[in-house]
């Protein structure tokens, strides 16, 4: 076995781009309350401990035990949290002090409850096991309820040598291949990464808006109109004939028919306008949204939508050329509804995607440009307009002769001062008119929109719902490392009793996802893992690539390297800015990666950035792994033989003890 020349794992990614973190702000799942008493202390404990944070979870059952919380469960869980993925040989000088102070602090364990029966599994698994003791050894396991056989499976596999180790790795490997796929993973594990989705808006109805010009003419056209015609009125009845009047009769009645078929033709043609208007395809703009900006991420939401989102039977291109404008339209409108909410875009996808099917819904319907029918001039809006024009006509044909034979002068004046108001007084009323209906569809357009966007909404949420939880998350990729560390040792044709200790390194891959609950470490939904397995012959590494939605791992480089190849380990930043594992061989490159990214954005006003960091490694096993790689490079093969001898003597008084406990 030799170190490779030339290794650096991080490569051209050792800038990794993660994507906004989701913090899912209305879980309280690790938010431990002020003073809380050592039973709550104890419950969150164990969710740590079911999330992997081992460190956390031993800090908070130490304080339970401190606090006067000592019972058989809390004693079966202190100890699970000490040993949790180790072997006994792995344990810190101090480690192994508190595995002998806990050992000497337990009663004798003649209660025969169900936690006694498990806390006795464990105190034989401290004691030496022969061959010939393997199989009683596991039968008691088995015969544990499941729970407490789950996590002896799940934290203990390592604890033991020879035998006895491959038989609980066996059983640990087949219970978290079973575990990396429980719950419907496939189907669910999205779900965690995808953030709090925002609720619908619409935008308010803009108000009616009419200028003071056509109030003006409007009001004085109608007032000189009707002074006018009142004189009109007064000299055709001193002629004393009876056909001028009913010509005039006739000339307002067909004014007012004219008015209220020309009002309606032209809000439905203004309207109509307006609607071409939305679908139309945009002129080419100058200047494009800034790359990283709102604006131009709704933009990317749009484009993928819609390039998704293609009616049966329609050529893509076609489809997108069509609809340039309606996405425009549509993109400004959630643009401008959530601008200055401080609401990231991935909130607001759901929406984009309601609003595109829509579209498409109508487009296969063919009811995209159903409003062109509905906004069509009527027949009754036609007869009235034309109708009224002509009966206005006729009946100017009676006044006009006769108001200009009896009073030929001021006739005159008063049928111009008649026409003359009348014309801007009718084409301002027709844009009131038209600005007051169009207030009122409006309005009625967005409780339409409201009420489909909340249905939208609903099911959305309801999708959402079944949502995996931290301890799921957690579960699963404890599943994922277990299996790949299975098969690394198949690979390297070792069994468990050949490997000293395995180690993982884990960091986010580049452009994943992530999410956490509030207070719990950071989730990926791809993985960046460097896999060691320490032997007495050396150390065997894999760099991994773990697409977590999917389970699938990808094995990029595989080396052997002698315990004396190691110059160094080391982690270069702060926790809470930036982070970088680096080993170094003698004669080779560093072997480089990214475990931890500055994050404050996505902090909670109750949260420390230190405290979250520690918390993510921890998750990740960095201290653990720290923990071996910096023995072996300090001491090389050496570190082996020294460990084991460090804790041999203390493992035998230990064993002692828990003699004792059995007897």
């Amino acid at each position: 076995m030799t170190a490779p020349t030339s290794t650096n794992v991080a490569k051209g990614d050792a800038r990794v781009d993660v994507q906004a973190g989701v913090v899912h702000g209305d879980i309280n799942f690790y938010r431990l309350p002020p003073n809380a008493s050592p039973e709550e202390q104890f419950t969150f404990a164990l969710k740590y401990l079911d999330a992997r944070v081992r460190d956390q979870a031993r800090e908070l059952i130490e304080k339970a035990v401190a606090g006067g919380l000592v019972t058989a469960e809390v004693q079966f869980y202190r100890l699970i949290a000490l040993l949790s993925g180790r072997t006994l040989r792995q344990l810190a000088p101090e480690e192994l002090d508190r595995l002998a102070v806990i050992c000497a602090s337990l009663p004798d364990l003649d209660d025969r409850n169900e936690w006694v029966v498990g806390l006795k599994s464990i105190i034989r698994l401290l004691a030496p096991v022969c061959p010939a003791e393997t199989e009683i050894v596991i039968k008691e396991i088995d015969s544990l309820d499941q729970r407490q056989r789950d996590d002896i499976y799940g934290h203990l596999e390592a604890l033991l040598e020879g035998a006895v180790q491959d038989e609980m790795w066996r059983k640990s490997v087949a219970l978290a291949d079973f575990q990396r796929t429980a719950g419907e993973r496939f189907r669910r594990v999205w779900k965690f990464f995808h953030p709090v989705p925002a609720k619908p808006r619409t935008l308010p109805v803009r108000p009616a808006v009419i200028a003071f010009r056509d109030w003006l003419c409007a009001g004085v056209g109608a007032a000189v109109f009707t002074l006018a015609t009142v004189q009109l009125t007064m000299l055709v009845a001193a002629r004393g004939a009876f056909d001028p009047l009913l010509g005039l009769l006739a000339g307002l009645t067909g004014l007012a028919a004219f008015c209220a078929g020309g009002s309606d033709r032209y809000y439905r043609r203004t309207r109509l306008r307006a609607k071409e208007a939305q679908i139309r395809a945009p002129r080419q703009r100058g200047r494009e949204a800034p790359a990283g900006g709102y604006a131009r991420k709704v933009d990317r939401l749009f484009e993928r939508y819609f390039g998704l989102y293609v009616p049966q039977g329609t050529d893509r291109t076609y489809w997108l050329t069509q609809t340039a404008g309606i996405r425009r339209h549509l993109r400004d409108e959630v643009a401008e509804l959530y601008r200055e909410q401080g609401i990231k875009a991935d909130r607001i996808a759901w929406l984009v995607r309601h609003l595109v099917s829509d579209v498409r819904g109508q487009w296969e319907r063919d009811t995209l440009t159903a409003y062109r029918e509905q906004l069509s001039v009527p027949a009754r809006t036609r007869i009235l307009h034309i109708g009224g024009l002509a009966l206005l006509a006729v009946g100017n044909l009676w006044v006009v002769p006769a108001v200009m034979a009896g009073a030929g002068l001021s006739g005159a004046g008063w049928l111009v001062l008649a026409v003359a108001s009348a014309v801007p007084a009718v084409r301002s009323s027709f844009r009131i008119v038209a600005e007051r209906r169009r207030v009122v569809d409006d309005q009625a357009e967005r409780d339409e929109k409201e009420t489909a966007r909340w249905a939208a909404y609903h099911r959305w949420c309801q999708k959402l719902s079944d949502k995996p939880s931290d301890t799921e998350m957690a579960a699963w990729l404890e599943g994922d490392r277990k299996v790949l560390v299975d098969q690394a040792m198949q690979q390297y044709r070792l069994h468990p009793s050949h490997v000293i200790a395995h180690a993982f390194i884990e960091a986010p891959a580049p452009s994943c996802k992530r999410a956490r609950y509030p207070q719990g470490p950071w989730r990926y939904s791809r993985y960046r893992l460097l896999l060691f397995l320490l032997t007495d012959d050396g150390v065997r590494q894999a760099s991994i690539d773990l697409d977590f939605e999917t389970a699938t791992p990808r094995t990029n480089q595989r080396l052997n390297y002698r315990f004396d190849a190691v110059a160094a380990v080391r982690i270069d930043g702060i926790a809470t800015q930036q982070q970088t594992f680096e080993l170094t061989l003698f004669n080779g490159n560093p072997i480089s990666i990214l475990v931890s990214a500055p994050d404050n954005e996505s902090l909670q006003d109750d949260e420390n950035p230190t405290k979250i960091a520690e918390l993510s490694l921890d998750a990740a096993g960095l201290s653990h792994t720290l923990h071996v790689l910096e023995g072996v490079a300090a001491e090389g093969k050496e570190w082996v033989k020294h460990r084991r001898n460090r804790a041999d003597e203390r493992l035998t008084n230990i064993a002692k003890t828990t003699r004792r406990l059995l007897d």
